[in-house]
């Protein structure tokens, strides 16, 4: 049987997520707003096709999978990335910090808008917070860290969004957000996991010290309906 990590946005579709699915029993996916992120049942011709024909122009998708795909015509391939998928599996020492860590709210979102588009972590949209669990660092008010849970694929919980504005690197802050988060989805009985892409030394090393591990290598697919 497949795990649910091979495929995490279609599991997080049918399970976890499954209050912000769009679609049907062939194609599944999040609203605009939410993530790009999209799941195929069967990664076919016609399920892609399927596809095209539900989703408005311009739209941006984004598949994430172990094994290796074909994006078909008509969609435009836009970007195949490798990351490397890690999962939490073992407790290590606190990490040591005193900044305030505050949950994020609605009226936070420009401002998490604002420091995902100077960081690229990844996807942060308007709703993209409705996801859950976002919490965030402050400096006189303005917002200079943060971290979040994304996809929920059965009993796994990704922490996403992980990001440091570049005047505050090196305080630490990455590791206590991402211990915060840890706790979090492990008191609620789930398991942590996150993706980073497999160039990323410096990130893969902390996420090592914090008690990841590889699990996997997945391909990332970014296409788009012209």
């Amino acid at each position: 049987m497949e795990h649910p990590l091979d495929y995490p946005a279609w599991n997080a579709l049918i399970s976890g997520n499954k209050n912000l699915s769009l679609g049907n029993e062939h194609v599944k996916y999040f609203d605009e707003e939410v993530g790009p992120f999209v799941g195929l049942f069967e990664q076919n011709h016609y399920e892609f096709e399927h596809l095209y024909h539900i989703i408005p122009p311009k739209r941006r998708m984004v598949i994430i999978i172990s094994k290796e795909l074909e994006i078909p015509q008509p969609w435009t391939l836009t970007e195949h990335i490798k990351a490397f998928q890690m999962v939490h599996t073992q407790d290590v020492a606190h990490v040591p910090g005193t900044a305030e860590i505050i949950p994020l709210q609605l009226k936070d979102v420009p401002q998490m808008l604002d420091l995902t588009a100077l960081t690229h972590p990844g996807p942060f949209l308007k709703r993209t917070i409705e996801f859950g669990n976002y919490e965030g660092i402050f400096n006189n008010g303005e917002l200079i860290s943060m971290a979040g849970q994304r996809m929920h694929p059965a009993q796994y919980v990704e922490i996403s969004a992980v990001c440091t504005h570049p005047d505050h690197h090196g305080k630490g802050y990455a590791g206590q957000l991402i211990q915060s988060q840890v706790h979090s989805i492990k008191a609620n009985s789930s398991i942590p996991f996150l993706h980073v892409k497999d160039e990323n030394v410096e990130a893969i090393r902390l996420y090592k010290k914090l008690g990841f591990q590889i699990r996997e290598l997945m391909n990332i697919y970014v296409f788009q309906k012209d």
